[in-house]
């Protein structure tokens, strides 16, 4: 088998050194300057590229090829690419130039001589690299806190590009994912813009983002307290953390608030606020807000003082009193009241 097929290699060049037999020798060609380098040829696709072949006065005949297919046999085209034409400067060069490179241009090439005493060949291999693209992307996507989630990024390009992943907030740092980004027990934390970059050094990196939003329950993050006069308006506020956002509501004792007899509820986003409007001996105490969302719900405690007073002023007032009466009490005994 394998002398057979060295056989009919054998056929094929001598098939093809008696078609340049029949090449015009009106192109003043010259022998391959076999002392030069032939190195691979790099360009990227879309670009100009030139396969260069050298020759001197001893060459009778000449022509480039392509995976056994003539491209220009002497000054003669044999090619019906209109992309591709022969550079001839002066009398020392035979060489190809192909517009537009594609990926399918991507090959050997053999510019081959013919001289008296021999046949030669100078083979130059064509690379094409191509930018890197990214073709598809993971879509916008939303998801409840403690489910997994996989991003997925898969690009093209030549060489084979390298992907990477970072969250753009709040640090950037990178994450440990290339075509697929997995990411367990998803947390709020990890809510944010996901940028996808796949780069391989043959033009500016393709980008692509992926939001992802990561819904969880209410938490009241902060209460605030308010200790007006009689007389004047008091603000209670509450504010919560919550995807998606949150509705509040107002509760005294075991009562839902509403608009109305000197209340105003304002809802501004994720905050809220309890106006009570001309306070009155009655109004004073605790109060509750509750926010919820469909999953979860969270309350806290918010108290309308008398001025002067607080929770803790309140706790340390009747120790206080408690003190003292003990105090007067000893006295008592031991002055035999």
């Amino acid at each position: 088998m394998f002398v057979g097929r060295r056989s009919c290699w054998r056929q094929l060049q001598a098939s093809f050194f008696r078609l340049l037999c029949l090449i015009p020798t009106g192109f003043p060609v010259r022998s391959v300057d076999m002392q030069r380098p032939t190195d691979n040829v790099t360009v990227r696709q879309g670009d100009t590229a030139v396969i260069r072949c050298y020759v001197d006065d001893k060459v009778s005949k000449v022509a480039w090829l392509n995976r056994s297919n003539i491209i220009f046999a002497g000054q003669d085209k044999w090619s019906l690419d209109p992309r591709v034409e022969l550079v001839t400067k002066g009398q020392l060069e035979y060489s190809l130039r192909i517009q537009k490179v594609d990926v399918y241009d991507e090959g050997q090439y053999t510019c081959s001589i013919q001289t008296k005493e021999r046949a030669r060949t100078s083979q130059v291999f064509l690379i094409v690299q191509v930018p890197a693209n990214i073709y598809k992307v993971s879509e916008d996507i939303t998801i409840n806190e403690g489910n997994n989630v996989t991003l997925t990024c898969l690009a093209s390009g030549r060489p084979e590009p390298m992907i990477t992943w970072r969250l753009l907030n709040p640090s950037a740092e990178p994450l440990d994912g290339e075509e697929y980004l997995d990411i367990s027990g998803v947390t709020r934390t990890q809510a944010g813009r996901y940028e996808c970059k796949a780069s391989n050094d043959v033009a500016t990196p393709d980008v692509k983002y992926v939001n992802v939003v990561v819904n969880y329950p209410p938490f009241i993050k902060d209460a605030k307290n308010s200790d007006p006069q009689v007389g004047r308006m008091g603000v209670l506020q509450c504010e919560a953390s919550a995807v998606p956002k949150p509705e509040f509501e107002w509760y005294r004792d075991d009562k839902r608030l509403s608009n109305g007899q000197g209340l105003s509820i304002q809802m501004m986003g994720t905050r809220t606020l309890l106006l009570v409007s001309n306070v009155t001996e009655e109004d004073y105490g605790n109060y509750t807000c509750v926010a919820t969302n469909r999953l979860g719900i969270h309350n806290a405690s918010v108290f309308l003082y008398r001025p002067g007073t607080g929770k803790s002023l309140n706790g340390v007032v009747a120790v206080t009193h408690s003190v003292w009466l003990l105090l007067g009490c000893l006295i008592c005994l031991l002055l035999k009241c």
